[in-house]
């Protein structure tokens, strides 16, 4: 039998994209709740890469008010991507811990640039394809799915091609809180869009099932898995909580879903904010789902 996989963790520390501090935490929470330990139980290796650098918001200058912080978001995020290029090349799955989702676009950059544009399975309550113009709290990590789909206009280009994933090959599951420009935007995409309400309807099973469909193809198929897309009440520990998302077992169940159908080429956790959180329980619960997504069964 064929050993798994080995897993690099990449450390993202980064909260300059969100509008509460706090998640540049987040990659301590999940390594203190035991995630070296539980994948290694997996029979997998687990190298654990150490955090990026990243810039402090207090001792740097907001230049642009509709992509706050964007430079410095994109310097960490051109680090994320070399070392995600230096985990494929050396064979092994880059997880990597967030900080705000606006890492995600280091991650995808990575891919992108090493095998050209893939697919993204995008779990979250929200979207994430604000643009500068269109965002209201000019927050980044509100618009990484747009800028990696080549979207959200020049500022976000000439760190790797563009669009780093294919607008054909992206699915969201439980959505929930969507501005009027993601709705716009949405509306010209051929993105699978699975809001809770159609996780309600059709079954969780259903969902991920038919949005792994979608993304499969050449290059890449990435997850990102942002906790907020929990229900607070299993996962509080996150900056930007929505009341009627996933539950403890529909989550897992995704997850599940994602190790079965064995796409996933790279796997992100991120928003996990310790300040926000009820003594490490969102770090403890990602470090459950990062499991499942490698292959952790019940029996």
């Amino acid at each position: 039998m064929q050993p798994a996989q080995p897993v690099a963790v990449i450390g993202a520390p980064l909260d300059l994209g969100a509008g509460r501090r706090g998640v540049d935490m987040g990659p301590s929470a999940i390594r203190y709740a035991g995630l070296d330990q539980r994948i290694a139980q997996l029979g997998r290796e687990c190298a654990d890469w150490g955090n990026v650098e990243t810039a402090v918001a207090e001792a740097t200058e907001v230049v642009d008010e509709h992509a706050r912080f964007l430079p410095q978001i994109m310097e960490t995020c051109a680090r994320v991507a070399s070392l995600v290029e230096r985990a494929i090349t050396d064979a092994y799955l880059p997880l990597v811990l967030g900080g705000d989702h606006s890492v995600a676009l280091g991650t995808l950059g990575g891919l992108a640039r090493l095998r050209g544009p893939g697919g993204v399975l995008w779990i979250d309550a929200h979207a994430d394809l604000n643009r500068p113009e269109t965002s209201p709290s000019g927050n980044v990590h509100g618009m990484a799915l747009a800028a990696a789909l080549g979207l959200a206009g020049e500022r976000f280009d000439g760190r790797w091609p563009l669009p780093a994933a294919e607008p054909t090959r992206v699915a969201l599951v439980g959505v929930r809180a969507l501005d009027e420009g993601e709705r716009e935007l949405l509306g010209r995409l051929d993105a699978r869009v699975y809001t809770m309400s159609d996780v309600d309807r059709l079954g969780v099973e259903r969902a991920v099932r038919e949005s792994l469909a979608h993304v499969a193809g050449p290059g890449f198929v990435h997850v990102s898995l942002d906790m907020d897309a929990l229900d607070p009440d299993v996962a509080p520990g996150v900056g930007t909580p929505v009341r009627g998302g996933l539950s403890y077992r529909e989550a897992h169940l995704a997850l599940e879903l994602v190790a079965e159908s064995g796409l996933a080429d790279a796997l992100e956790v991120v928003e996990v904010n310790p300040i926000l959180d009820r003594e490490n329980e969102t770090g403890r619960l990602a470090v459950e789902l990062v499991a499942s997504a490698l292959g952790a069964r019940i029996l």
